[in-house]
């Protein structure tokens, strides 16, 4: 298995249901889970992928041919998803499930429980620098939902697209953070924040990825990933092999369908969010996709107007700590020890690229990060970004004024904009 790489890609043309399915079944034809127990891992709404037809695809292959399916969902720290977001996710509402795949489950993730964690591991000090170049060292604690140890087989389909931590998404990514203890979750995301959202979004080798290949090694179960690569809402390709064949081949792809390149810098964009981001926490790609072509001095603004709080899972530490560059928090290590390094991590890819005067106490971010959104501007302002009332935004009139410095980015969150000679 772990030498076996299939799949199918275009840059020009979806896949059809009935390419997808003869792939899945060359796939399972040449791995054999009969009788063993499957654990499939999914991402949650935040992702666009076409879920309902996988879930029914890999059903056909599966189902009644193994001991056990159930699917988990890769929820990072994501909140949990009610029954209605599990419906909508998978395209089949519990009874329908209990009718045509009796005993099948869906779990949430809980990465914040730790009797549902098991530790797989460590990585050394030592292996650590070396795998980040030396941008940490320290002992990373490897940990995974613990119900992986009650399968067989464990797979992983969800989609690679240009990330600001990791560089691209996918692959390895749907366990750490997707399934994994708050320790690995924390030093991966301040790991790519020292390097910079900038300098990390759409590169397919970085730190973080090294080190989340490095910890898949101690998963101890076998893995097998589907790898879907996405242009809006079509799914251009799939790639199936281990989790680095596969991220491989999809991020090839996904770099040459998710990433624009613009032959100048504009002074504002405004970055629509795509509706499936449900507070800033997610929908903060809006800015991270759009930041390369933003001009020095300029702003992007985040159109958002249905997200009305920061993070519904870690809203009142991001609101303590507040938006700031990286060297905020590197100049300033008693102050911040004690905040997660997701938290540092989070603030500084929405504030942006930036200098920190210790001396002066002076932040000199390089861009605006402005929010028209549903969060009000006293709390706009208490965090440290702009505010402005979405409603006095009619985003048709920002509309075709690139020659003016102006770009209107819509659906903005998965698709990465970026200079033509970065």
């Amino acid at each position: 298995m772990d030498s076996m790489l299939l799949g199918e890609g275009s840059v020009s043309e979806p896949l059809t249901p009935t390419q997808v399915s003869a792939l899945l079944e060359r796939t399972f034809e040449s791995v054999t889970l009969r009788g063993q127990r499957v654990l499939i891992i999914i991402p949650d709404g935040t992702r666009s992928a076409p879920l309902p037809l996988l879930f029914r695809l890999l059903n056909e292959q599966l189902y009644g041919r193994v001991a056990q399916l159930d699917y988990l969902i890769a929820l990072g720290t994501h909140p949990p998803l009610s029954e209605a977001a599990i419906t909508a996710l998978v395209g089949l509402s519990a009874a329908e499930r209990a009718h045509y795949y009796p005993g099948l489950r869906i779990f949430n993730h809980e990465w914040n429980r730790p009797t549902m964690l098991q530790t797989l591991g460590s990585l050394s000090a030592e292996e650590v620098e070396e795998l980040t170049a030396g941008l940490l060292r320290e002992e990373i604690v490897v940990s995974l939902n613990r119900r992986i140890l009650d399968y067989d087989q464990l797979i992983i389909c969800g989609p690679v697209f240009p990330h600001e931590v990791a560089g691209f998404s996918g692959g390895a990514k749907y366990l750490f953070p997707g399934i994994a203890g708050p320790e690995i979750i924390n030093t991966t995301h301040w790991l790519g924040a020292l390097v910079t959202s900038l300098h990390t979004i759409g590169v397919k080798d970085t730190p973080v990825r090294r080190l989340l290949h490095r910890a898949a090694e101690l998963v101890p179960r076998p893995l097998l990933v589907l790898a879907l690569v996405m242009q809006g809402q079509n799914l251009h390709g799939l790639y199936i092999g281990d989790y680095r064949q596969a991220f491989e081949a999809a991020a090839n792809l996904s770099a040459r369908l998710n990433i624009v390149t613009h032959p100048r810098p504009y002074q504002l964009v405004l970055a629509m969010a795509a509706p499936l981001y449900p507070d800033l926490w997610t929908g903060a790609k809006a800015m991270y996709k759009t930041e390369p072509v933003v001009a020095d001095g300029g702003e992007v603004i985040i159109y958002a107007p249905t997200i009305s709080e920061f993070s519904y899972t870690h809203g009142p530490l991001i609101e303590r700590v507040g938006y700031h560059v990286r060297d905020y928090f590197l100049k300033q290590p008693e102050r911040f020890g004690t905040i997660p390094g997701t938290i540092k991590a989070h603030s500084t890819h929405v504030k942006g690229a930036g200098s920190y005067d210790a001396i002066t106490g002076r932040e000199q971010p390089r861009i605006q990060v402005t929010l028209a959104t549903g969060i009000e501007a006293e709390r706009c302002q208490r965090v440290n970004l702009g505010y402005r009332d979405p409603r006095t935004i009619d985003p048709e009139k920002w509309k075709g004024r690139e020659a003016e410095g102006i770009l209107v980015v819509e659906q903005a969150g998965e698709v990465l904009h970026r200079l033509r000679d970065h």
